[in-house]
């Protein structure tokens, strides 16, 4: 099945890029750069103006059924989700899963109706628990700067079945930490972006997104 694919390629690359621009034409730029310095989930968000262009865009270059190890290889997805009507546009528009800020039960629903993997943000165990209800897979741990990467361990003491994701204070400080704590993936935003937005040069973001590709691999042990 495509999801379960989608799924398992997602945990297999480790690291999502959270992409933020003040257009369509620069956030598919950020994402060029990110993906050449080997992150392959890229997250378009939707508060990007035309963000669905820009899906387009990167749905026409790249794809996830392609070889991994192809330079056009890459899973890209869609990021600050509200509702399912958002939800639907970017799925048309080739998002290859939904992730959101909130747990909205008609946006995991709507998900699960096309087979596209959701992975809703959630901050307590009565969240995780309602999403695993509705059928989510991985839950996005939001923000991750309120949390220490011990809270994974508590988390899986009643729910040892979660796949949990921290998105939001993740650096290349404490990627380790809160990959050997059990993260399944990390998800980084501005620390990945900042630089060579202040700049202008993107060329940054691939150095940069090498830099946490690496140190996700010393956290894995390969």
């Amino acid at each position: 099945m495509k999801k379960l694919k989608v799924l398992q390629q997602l945990t297999e690359a480790g690291v999502v890029a959270v992409l933020r621009a003040d257009s369509a034409e620069e956030v598919v730029e950020m994402s060029r750069y990110a993906i050449q310095g080997g992150i392959k989930a890229i997250e378009i968000t939707m508060t990007v103006p035309h963000a669905t262009k820009a899906l387009e865009q990167l749905s026409a270059e790249y794809s996830c059924d392609v070889d991994v190890n192809s330079p056009n290889f890459a899973i890209i997805g869609v990021g600050t989700v509200l509702d399912p009507e958002t939800a639907r546009a970017a799925i048309l528009a080739g998002a290859e899963y939904v992730v959101s800020p909130a747990l909205n039960p008609d946006t995991v629903k709507l998900c699960n109706r096309y087979a596209i993997p959701c992975l809703p943000g959630t901050m307590t165990i009565h969240e995780i628990q309602s999403a695993l209800e509705l059928g989510v897979d991985i839950v996005k741990l939001f923000p991750g700067n309120l949390y220490s990467p011990s809270v994974i361990s508590s988390i899986k003491g009643p729910i040892p079945q979660a796949n949990i994701m921290p998105t939001g204070g993740v650096s290349l400080s404490n990627m380790k930490d809160w990959i050997s704590a059990g993260a399944v993936a990390v998800g980084i935003g501005s620390d990945l972006t900042k630089e060579a937005v202040k700049t202008g040069d993107f060329n940054l973001i691939k150095i940069k997104a090498e830099a946490y590709m690496a140190a996700y691999r010393e956290a894995k042990g390969f």
